[in-house]
């Protein structure tokens, strides 16, 4: 299954460029809660703080499932308390919301 999601970033240069940094290599042991979910690819692109990822996964996974084991895992927690820094909600998310599922509207 493919999935389409979409998140801000706080819109200072400098902030930005951290979080690339930290993005050119991952922690292992988030890697490994990644793949352990069921993702079995992940891209994600950026245009000026807009941010966009592309999530393959395998037929095992599951969002509620990711979102358990992540809040089970200290690790993930320190990350995602570390990514916050630099990530805003979406206008339309939900409160404590990060990435937002999108839409597809079209396929070729």
């Amino acid at each position: 299954m493919r999935y389409a999601l979409a998140l801000d970033l706080n819109p200072d240069p400098a902030l930005i460029a951290e979080y690339e940094k930290y993005h050119e290599r991952i922690w292992p042991e988030i890697e490994e809660s990644i793949r352990s979910a069921g993702v079995t690819d992940m891209e994600i692109y950026r245009i000026g703080n807009r941010l966009f990822m592309i999530m393959e996964t395998d037929e095992s996974f599951s969002f509620e499932r990711k979102a358990e084991s992540d809040a089970a895992n200290p690790k993930v927690r320190e990350w995602e308390t570390l990514m916050w820094k630099y990530q805003q909600a979406l206008p339309l998310a939900k409160p404590g919301e990060k990435w937002v599922l999108m839409d597809r509207i079209f396929k070729l």
